[in-house]
Order: C-alpha cells, then structure tokens, then sequence
C-alpha cells in the first residue's frame, strides 16, 4: 500500500472520502459504492470517525477491510475527542500492526456516546505529535479556508494550521466554494513557511435541502449560490446546476494547480462519477 505522501509526491492525487454504515441499509448502500467508484482508481480513500468506543471498531474494520479484500489505498480518520493518550496510542499501534500507512489526525467533536470523556489531548497537533512517535504514517491534518468554527479569528486559526502542517505530510480542506478561498488558505500558509500540499475537498451540493446543513458543518453557503440553485427551478434541474458548479470549481482549481481534489462523497457516488466524466479524469487520469 502507497504512502499519501508518496502519491502527492508522485503526482496529483484524486480521492474519496466514506463513512463507516450505522446499519444493514448503509452497508449495502456503501457496498454499492464502492463498486462504482473504484473503477475509477482513486489515489486513496478516506474512512471517517464519528468518535469514542461506537467508532473505533466499525472504522478500523473499514479500513482493514478495503486493504485487504480491494484495490484502494484507505486512510484512517482518528480523532482526540473521547479518548485518553493509552487509548489513541492503542488505536495507532493496531492500525500498523494491521497494515494502515495512511492516517488523518483531526481535533473532532465531543463524542455523544454515554460516559465518553472529552479526551486527553485538546488539539489535533498533540494527535500528530503521537502519531509520528509511533511511526510508520503518513499523517494528513484538517484545513478549513473560511477558519474553524471554533476559532478567535482566521489569523490565529491560520497560526494553528501551519503548527500542525510543519508537522503532517499534508492537509486536506473542508469544502467550500470559490476556488479564491482555497488559494488564499495555500498563499496564507506559504507567508508562514509551510509548503506542504493542500488538497481542496469538494462536496457537490446538488439540492436547497442541503443549504442549511453546509452552514452547520462550516461552510456557509454564498447568497449567490443559493440563488443560482433556487433560480434552476425543478429538483433535477437544481442538481445539474450543482453539479456543473462544482465541475467548473474543481477545474478552476487544477487550473490553478492545486495538488488534487478530495470528494466528499456521503457514501453515494452519482454526483462524484458525474463531475469526473466532465472533467474528463479516470484511469488515464493516473
């Protein structure tokens, strides 16, 4: 299995990111995915964790599973939230010893599991710090171009992230939507010495239900994107705008060189195989 960073070093990465299914229903549906897409060679594959003891099984079997029984690189998501240093350290260990080369060290949110504590390490650095002490990863970290919800201010979020990247391989970004706030995210880390790659992450919006729930995950989006979504009318017509918007954010930003693009996929994969078609990647892509 490849190295994140290896690949990114290789050339442009294209990836996809799932979710571990809570039932029968998301498993056959994430099956169904997977099938789908892995025609298209992604680079790598990214699993995500909800956080404290409901998680950590179902995404190491994810993981493990996809290196074993598939073609694809898979990364495993960890978060600090909901665990002590023993138990991150544990999670790390059976992630090598398994086989897992990739990791995405992230902060994470207070896990809603009964009795979970809030973690030992408050940042997602410490979780980097950890991750390099037990070795063997390639470590990726969050970057959000409008700044974490949580923080003060951009600029001291900004001081936070380029902490984490002088440590990590590279970052992979929240979503958003105009390729100038990406390239203001990369040009505000390279003023601060970090030249890491950073990889745009694109979630398709493909219907107004989904509006409010992009301003909840951080990413509010723009008044005029919302318009030109309600102005397209009909369901379906409000999903090919959303797709060919997304289409024309993910070419501006090859265009604008950025090291790759990482789909948010919400474990369905139409709207991902879509844009790929249209921007004419795929195999011939690698």
């Amino acid at each position: 299995m490849a190295k994140v960073s290896e690949l990114l070093a290789a050339g442009r990465t294209y990836s996809f990111e799932f979710f571990p299914p809570r039932d029968p229903t998301e498993h056959a549906r994430l099956v169904e995915t997977l099938l789908e897409l892995q025609p298209l060679r992604p680079s790598f594959v990214s699993v995500t964790y909800r956080g404290g003891p409901s998680s950590r099984d179902p995404t190491h079997e994810l993981v493990v599973g996809m290196l074993r029984t598939t073609s694809l690189t898979p990364m495993a998501h960890l978060i600090c939230a909901g665990h002590t240093r023993l138990e991150l350290a544990d999670i790390l260990v059976q992630l090598r010893k398994a086989g897992v080369q990739n990791l995405m060290a992230l902060g994470g949110d207070t896990p809603t599991d009964p009795g979970a504590p809030d973690g030992e390490l408050a940042h997602a650095v410490e979780l980097v710090e950890l991750a390099r002490a037990i070795g063997g990863f390639s470590i990726g970290v969050a970057a959000h171009p409008a700044g974490h919800p949580r923080s003060v201010d951009l600029r001291s979020d900004r001081d936070h992230l380029a902490a984490k990247m002088r440590l990590a391989d590279f970052a992979i970004t929240q979503f958003f939507w105009r390729v100038e706030e990406y390239l203001s995210l990369v040009d505000d880390l390279r003023r601060r010495g970090v030249t890491a790659p950073v990889i745009p992450g694109i979630m398709p919006l493909t219907t107004l239900a989904a509006v409010p729930r992009r301003a909840q995950m951080g990413a509010p989006v723009p008044a005029d994107v919302v318009a030109q979504l309600e102005a397209a009318g009909d369901p379906a017509s409000v999903r090919a705008a959303g797709i060919e918007m997304s289409t024309k954010l993910c070419q501006g930003l090859l265009d604008a060189g950025a090291p790759g693009l990482h789909f948010y996929t919400l474990n369905r994969s139409p709207a991902t195989r879509e844009i790929y078609t249209n921007l004419g990647l795929g195999p011939s892509a690698r």
